[in-house]
């Protein structure tokens, strides 16, 4: 298999995710908090499909630096998770936040608790005919747990908890993102895009390359090793199938959730359609780990560059350097929070960056088509259901 792009990620000795120590000199600072949190994500791309990402939080005020890979279904090096890990993680992360602070308000005891969830999205069309959709799809999500509240009491309890994820917010309203678009230094306006009012935000440029760790904390991102395979419908699991130009697939990423002693949360993420390589991330609400929000908010850019990087491969356009600012609102938690409320979320405001030789044109179609083709922004247009299976454990 042909990779595409170089291993900076793989060949790199700097720790792929860690804590930033000087995020004001870098010069990333949060987006105003207007609902509860929320968070500025800076990413880049290094090389193929890899990427790096700064996330700054208004609520905790931490910035985290992430990097992203893709595997060999797009000739990836598979040096790390792929985006849709990010916000499948994140996802199950915020779930367990709600459930966890809710037993605790209802002074329910939770003995054991496992949170088995599997998200899907598709992608059908051309893209040399310009028909490519991703799209979302429901999420399922099993909650193996041990706890004395009777059938009925239990899954109104969870379905209450899954609202309350301010996640939600970004599943329930069919939001439309925003953007702005520069092309050389210069702004454009979007073409299909909803285009965003107000001023452009300062491009990033290179200071990603001046973000220096605190200290160390292993295990942050791990590779577990090849994913159990189950069949998925519609799934794919061939080299290069994500770059064929006529489609019509099904995705199937998963995450499975458990809280350590320590209170850390454990999430195994799950590659099964395109098939992969399966890592393990760690999330906390307190700083020892990224928070569920930031690893959300990451996904969503991440998955949105991939687009731009698998648009101009497969048409051969000129596109050596581009960078994107992301702004995400989140409500507080309905119970982490203690809000008593549903989660909510306001539209996804994207200030894209691209480099190129290319025209006016061709630029603001980059933008078109990579946020047709986003199954994050699809997400966020869809309006999607949780359903819950309950499993209770011993």
């Amino acid at each position: 298999m042909a990779h595409l792009g170089e291993d900076i990620i793989g060949t790199s000795t700097q720790a792929p995710f860690f804590k930033v120590a000087n995020a004001d000199e870098i010069g990333i600072e949060a987006p105003e908090n207007r609902i509860g949190d929320a968070d500025r994500t800076w990413v880049r791309s290094f090389s193929g499909f890899q990427k790096e990402a700064l996330v700054r939080s208004a609520k905790t005020s931490d910035t985290w630096r992430f990097v992203s890979d893709e595997g060999p279904y797009l000739n990836g090096h598979d040096a790390a998770c792929c985006p849709l890990a990010f916000l499948s993680c994140g996802m199950a992360a915020s779930y367990m936040n709600e459930i966890m602070a809710l037993a605790e308000q209802q002074g329910v005891e939770i003995r054991k608790l496992k949170l088995i969830q599997d998200n899907y999205y598709t992608m059908k069309g051309s893209m040399m005919k310009r028909t490519m959709v991703g799209g979302a799809e429901n999420i399922e999500l099993q909650v193996e747990i041990d706890c004395d509240l009777d059938d009925a009491a239990l899954n109104e309890f969870l379905v209450n908890a899954t609202y309350a994820s301010p996640l939600n917010g970004l599943m329930r309203g069919q939001i439309e993102s925003l953007f702005k678009l520069s092309k050389n230094g210069a702004e454009l306006s979007t073409g299909d895009a909803l285009e965003l009012s107000g001023a452009i935000l300062p491009d990033p440029g290179d200071h990603f390359a001046k973000a220096t760790p605190m200290e160390a904390v292993d295990g942050l991102m791990s590779k577990v090793g090849p994913t159990p395979k189950k069949d998925v419908s519609g799934g794919t699991a061939t080299n290069a199938s994500s770059l064929s130009d006529e489609q019509n697939r099904r995705l199937n990423i998963g995450a499975v959730a458990e809280l350590r002693e320590d209170g850390i949360k454990q999430i195994q993420q799950m590659q099964y359609s395109p098939y992969g390589t399966s890592f393990m991330l760690l999330s906390s609400e307190d700083g020892r780990a990224p928070d569920a929000n930031t690893l959300i908010s990451a996904g969503i850019g991440f998955c949105f560059m991939t687009q731009f990087g698998r648009f101009v491969s497969m048409l051969k356009l000129d596109l050596p350097d581009y960078r994107i600012v992301q702004d995400t609102h989140f409500s507080l938690g309905g119970a982490s929070g203690e809000t008593g409320k549903a989660g909510g979320a306001d539209p996804i405001e994207t200030h894209v960056y691209l480099e190129t030789t290319e025209s006016d044109a061709t630029a603001q179609e980059m933008l078109d088509i990579s946020e047709k083709t986003c199954f994050l922004h699809a997400f966020c247009k869809t309006d999607l259901k949780t359903k819950l299976k309950i499993k209770r454990i011993a």
